[in-house]
């Protein structure tokens, strides 16, 4: 038996398909695989989640699957869900009030970075906005052991995006849309760690202090600072949103 869809959860189904839409557009896509999940209000605990075997592409706000907190389908549907691949995602969802969403990449310079022993270095103003906010988790294999779940959301801590070593990219947010942002504006960071350091030359790293005010700056936090300006994201967003609608009109199906 399929439960009526109320309007609030119309709208986070299309915002989250949405998501689905820019990931595949901008190329952080690994077939089938990977996952963004969405937590719905109320006290069911329930999520949305891609049905396994779509493309990201495919994806639209009627196909996305409801799941309780294990992974398992909570209304009839004709598609299939990957609890295994729920594994990471209701871990944390569980420990964070705040990971509404919770985003997971294998992009290729992200990859590049997780296999890297420093992580993600202040190389460029971009990485700035993640200076000293980003949580490391060591690879244990695929995630399939719920052993791991506690090791992986210690880890997380309270920030906002990880680095899964020798595996990928993670990022949370209070929406589907500050998660998409977070893990944009991560992957382009790594991006350009790794194509300065295919170059051969020397890098240079700003002075600690310089990043940490970069930080600050970037994410709303120096007090002499009004940058970035407090409806900068929502423009973003609201751009996103009209791109997805002229390549993708059908997400909202």
């Amino acid at each position: 038996m399929t439960t009526a869809i109320s309007a609030e959860e119309q709208r986070l189904r299309r915002e989250l398909a949405a998501v689905y839409r820019l990931v595949a557009h901008f190329r952080m896509t690994d077939l089938i695989f990977t996952h963004i999940s969405l937590r719905l209000p109320g006290p069911e605990h329930h999520f949305l989640i891609n049905p396994y075997g779509l493309l990201f592409e495919e994806i639209t706000a009627s196909s996305l699957v409801k799941i309780d907190i294990d992974g398992n389908p909570v209304d009839a549907t004709p598609h299939r869900v990957n609890p295994a691949g729920f594994v990471i995602h209701s871990a944390v969802h569980k420990a964070r009030s705040d990971a509404q969403c919770v985003l997971h990449t294998h992009t290729p310079a992200g990859c590049a970075v997780a296999a890297q022993r420093d992580g993600l270095l202040p190389v460029n103003q971009i990485s700035m906005e993640f200076h000293n906010r980003v949580a490391y988790h060591d690879y244990e294999g695929v995630a399939l052991n719920l052993d791991e779940q506690q090791r992986l959301v210690k880890d997380l801590g309270d920030q906002p995006v990880m680095i899964l070593r020798n595996h990928g990219l993670l990022t949370v947010g209070t929406s589907a849309a500050q998660a998409f942002l977070r893990m944009y504006y991560l992957d382009k960071a790594c991006q350009i760690q790794v194509s300065a350091q295919a170059s051969g030359a020397a890098l240079v790293l700003p002075d600690p202090a310089v990043c940490d005010l970069a930080a600050r700056q970037l994410n709303g936090e120096a007090t002499d600072s009004d940058y970035p300006d407090d409806d900068a994201y929502d423009l973003a967003w609201s751009a996103l949103l009209r791109l997805v609608d002229r390549i993708a009109p059908d997400y909202r199906e």
